[in-house]
């Protein structure tokens, strides 16, 4: 018996089930689902001939159009590329934009071909606002609790041994700060930051719906990316914890992350060209706030890092680094952490080290009386 076209996006989400996107590359690019892959009907120009057409002659003559540009070895590698992902993912299904005329198409050319594979009713624009509606609603549901600490007190690292958190971080693909970015600078899109966000709240209220959410203390902004207003109002006036940590060690967990554990990842990336990237990681981003350190600190710091940059490049060894960041967060980051803790109008809900962190998270987060 073959299977039907659907319209339970629900059980899309919280299955991660296989979906093939047949829009274009340009489509797919700018926004997605983290289960989907592109495997298009019409490339970018294709796609872009056919709309002008459709704009100047209507329906039939881009229809016309787009039968005259699937040349028989177009259709049969667009066929091999079809019949793979239907092959190995049988209980997928495949989408359009609205699930119309370039879906239908493509069932219709695999049904032709023996193979009866269903689709998204809808498309990506219904499941895009299924999963911005349904973000709203589990907003409402979900009481978030907010883990805070000062920088490098490992609330990451924390976070991730908890059982009901999510990693904005990790969706982000930024840790946070002005030196947040890793060795590609790359992040998501907004629109798949977004659906991906979305899709973590939806399973943490069907999986866990009598928990709360732990999530880390993080700003409107990570990175280059926004969270939902509503998203962050929340966070805003959530409770919080707080994990704390000796300076000795946050400058030690910094270095780590940042410097011993990143060079390597530039080295293997840039090759030759390592040294310059990676001194542009850490000189320009220091650079970019000048204006908050004030022209004699960042001087001073900016000759520490410089020297710890020459340093590891002869020793390779990272222990310089210990100088500036130690400056870095006392005369920086800490005052600006305390100034903000300040003005929290949430409720503080405990503090303590990771494993009084980690036994409260384990007694307090499941105990929500709906």
């Amino acid at each position: 018996m073959s299977r039907q076209d659907t319209e339970d996006y629900l059980r899309i989400f919280l299955q991660d089930i296989p979906l093939m996107d047949v829009r274009a590359p340009v489509e797919f690019n700018k926004g997605a689902f983290p289960s989907s892959q592109n495997i298009p009907l019409l490339n970018d120009s294709q796609r872009q001939a056919i709309g002008t057409r459709f704009k100047q002659e209507g329906q039939d003559a881009a229809i016309a159009l787009g039968l005259e540009m699937a040349t028989p070895e177009i259709r049969e590698h667009r066929m091999q590329q079809w019949k793979h992902f239907a092959n190995t993912y049988p209980e997928g299904y495949l989408y359009c934009f609205r699930g119309g005329l370039r879906s239908r198409t493509t069932q219709a050319w695999l049904k032709e071909a023996g193979l009866n594979y269903p689709l998204v009713k809808g498309g990506y624009k219904s499941m895009r606002t299924f999963l911005l509606q349904q973000l709203e609603a589990d907003l409402q549901q979900i009481p978030f609790v907010i883990l805070s600490g000062l920088t490098g007190s490992g609330k990451t690292q924390t976070l991730k041994k908890t059982d009901h958190h999510i990693d904005l971080e990790g969706l982000a693909n930024h840790r946070g700060s002005a030196f947040g970015c890793d060795v590609h600078d790359s992040q998501p899109t907004q629109i798949n930051l977004e659906n991906q966000l979305s899709i973590a709240c939806l399973k943490h209220w069907h999986q866990a719906p009598k928990s709360r959410l732990l999530l880390e203390d993080e700003g409107k902004r990570i990175g280059r990316l926004t969270l939902p207003t509503s998203f962050s109002e929340k966070m805003a006036h959530s409770p919080y914890i707080i994990l704390e940590q000796d300076l000795d060690r946050r400058v030690a967990n910094i270095t780590e992350d940042y410097i011993a554990n990143s060079w390597p990842l530039y080295q293997q990336h840039y090759q030759e060209a390592a040294k310059d990237k990676f001194s542009s990681f850490v000189l320009d981003n220091l650079a970019r706030i000048k204006k908050r350190l004030g022209g004699i600190r960042y001087k001073k710091m900016q000759s520490s890092f410089t020297l710890a940059l020459h340093h590891l490049f002869a020793a390779g060894e990272s222990d310089l680094f210990n100088e500036g960041i130690r400056l870095l967060l006392v005369e920086y980051y800490d005052p600006m952490y305390h100034y903000q803790l300040q003005n929290k109008q949430s409720e503080l809900l405990f503090r303590g080290t990771e494993p009084e962190i980690l036994a409260w998270a384990a007694e307090h987060l499941q105990t929500v009386k709906l």
